[in-house]
């Protein structure tokens, strides 16, 4: 890190060795009070072309990200000042990045309630240092803007039942002026519902890999908080109907922009 250290931020930071014509690399906060396994995770970024921070508070990423917006940050659930669902929660408010949680907590009330407060993914340790760069790299392909199926031309905003996305701000906004900044899974999710309307769409196509096991609720936390936002009545969903056995279906014609 430049300048002086925050209290809480590890006094070294990682950058891939590239020269000044490289393409500006997506920046990574490691929130992690293990150091040994924080320099791990920054050395390893590094080596994948990341640029990243490390902080060992949840404090002390909170003022930095006062100043300096990440693409991702990656925060272990068991930090030594607050609880890291609350971090996530807070991050979620103040900013536009995704979050991977990186913990020893393997319970599914905690990765239930990290996906609810605004976690894009969840790895418990120990882990695969390449597993979690894929990780990484799956979240930040969802972040990145679509392109138009036939035209190749950006398409940012799409429109239903007096509701508009603006998918570059994962923005999502009420015919009455009201706003919901979305998560990342959650705009990967209604993203796609957006694109296919009226088609049924499996649990694998909306999380966006195969393979998914039986037992992986991660979906299911997305759909419920999507409804909870456009759903008048979200235990009696209209727009976004489950279709047993098969998957769901966004049943609202969809304009784009």
């Amino acid at each position: 890190m430049n300048g002086r250290p925050l209290p809480g931020a590890l006094p070294l930071s990682a950058a891939p060795d590239d020269g000044p014509d490289a393409p500006t690399p997506a920046l990574i906060f490691v929130v992690e009070d293990d150091l040994a396994i924080a320099r791990l995770v920054l050395s390893v970024l590094a080596d994948f072309g990341f640029s990243a921070e490390g902080f060992t508070t949840g404090s002390a990423v909170l003022r930095r990200l006062q100043t300096v917006k990440p693409d991702l940050c990656i925060v272990d659930l068991g930090l030594p000042d607050m609880d890291g669902l609350e971090l996530i929660r807070q991050i979620a408010q103040q900013s536009h990045a995704g979050v991977l949680i990186l913990t020893g907590r393997g319970h599914t009330v905690d990765r239930v309630m990290g996906l609810e407060l605004g976690g894009d993914d969840y790895v418990t340790k120990p882990f695969e240092p390449r597993e979690l760069v894929a990780r990484v790299r799956s979240i930040l392909r969802r972040r990145a803007p679509r392109t138009g199926l036939v035209t190749g031309t950006p398409r940012r905003y799409a429109s239903f039942l007096g509701w508009t996305l603006d998918c570059a701000a994962n923005l999502l906004r009420a015919e009455d002026g009201t706003e919901h900044v979305l998560g990342v899974a959650e705009v990967q999710v209604l993203r796609t519902f957006l694109e296919r309307p009226h088609q049924i769409l499996s649990r694998e196509q909306l999380v966006g890999h195969r393979g998914l096991s039986p037992t992986d609720r991660s979906i299911d936390v997305r759909i419920s908080r999507l409804r909870r936002k456009i759903e008048t009545d979200p235990m009696d969903p209209r727009i976004i109907k489950t279709v047993y056995g098969a998957g769901y279906v966004f049943s609202a014609s969809v304009s784009w922009s």
